[in-house]
């Protein structure tokens, strides 16, 4: 349920919470069709996508990194026991996402970090958990990194007009809201958000207002962590194929060919918040579109 690899200086621990069949390929990708999904079958197939059901293969996880001394997470997941009335595959989970958490050798306790790369259901569940009827901090001394643009897409007094809002109904009052009333919150704005050396958060809008992604540079190495900016590497392969929960589909499609073409100038690996097999993959340029070159070797 765990597996480590280093980019430079940076040790990087996968943590998984739940796997399985998600959505109808055609259904999560509307712009595919099934004549794609039946021809990329090689590459789809078992780790992606199930031909058998037509269903896309998920991924919910954790990415645990050791940065300068501290623990940083990277998105959190469902979480436990929340209710979704409209996305019951992830409502009412009971996981033991943190004793896979502790397998890594990380206690609550030790969390100094939480970047949520963008607020949606699936990455900020285990922000809480259930303690006397109310939901309190996971991890309570950490401090909790948002985008500023996304907590208040999502954020219902404000009235934004959302795609998404059936499917993460109640999100934002179990798993965000209470973390800025503990105080814990930490809000930024603009285009850049510099954690330390080695890592930097960068804006990505589309998928959601404030949807960012992770670049890790370290001794000449270079990772990026992309959140929902793709689902599955046929987005890979059609950088223009958005998902079903975008919320701006132009920006969407401008920001995964910007974060792909860096991805592939740098020679950088590739982490998706969801794919299954190994998780996390190199890419290559051709001409304007992309190729896939490698997969990561987390052991």
């Amino acid at each position: 349920m765990t597996a480590t690899l280093e980019i430079g200086a940076v040790s990087i621990t996968r943590v998984m919470e739940w796997e399985g069949l998600f959505a109808p390929a055609t259904e999560l990708i509307p712009d595919s069709d099934d004549r794609f999904w039946d021809g990329e079958r090689e590459l789809l197939a078992p780790d992606h996508w199930d031909p058998a059901s037509g269903l896309v293969r998920a991924c919910l996880q954790t990415f645990v990194l050791r940065s300068e001394g501290r623990t940083i997470l990277v998105d959190t997941g469902a979480g436990n026991h929340k209710e979704r009335p409209y996305l019951p595959v992830f409502g009412h989970l009971s996981t033991d996402f943190l004793g896979n958490l502790a397998a890594a050798g990380v206690q609550p306790e030790d969390v100094d970090v939480v970047v949520n790369t963008h607020v949606h259901v699936d990455h900020v569940g285990w922000n809480t958990v259930l303690q006397d009827r109310e939901w309190v901090p996971t991890f309570p001394n950490a401090r909790y990194v948002f985008s500023k643009s996304d907590f208040d897409f999502w954020n219902p007094l404000n009235g934004h007009e959302r795609h998404g809002a059936l499917v993460n109904q109640n999100m934002f009052e179990d798993s965000v809201l209470p973390i800025q009333q503990a105080g814990l919150a930490d809000m930024w704005e603009g285009d850049t958000h510099r954690l330390d050396s080695n890592l930097t958060l960068e804006l990505a809008p589309g998928h959601t207002p404030g949807l960012s992604v992770l670049k890790l540079e370290s001794e000449g190495e270079r990772a990026v962590f992309v959140g929902d900016l793709l689902h599955s590497p046929a987005q890979i392969l059609h950088p223009d194929w958005n998902s079903c929960f975008c919320e701006d589909p132009r920006l969407a499609r401008e920001s995964r060919r910007r974060v792909l073409s860096w991805t592939a100038d740098n020679n950088a690996l590739l982490v998706p918040a969801h794919l299954g097999g190994q998780h996390a993959v190199e890419i290559e340029r051709c001409g304007d579109e992309f190729t896939l070159k490698d997969w990561a070797a987390f052991t």
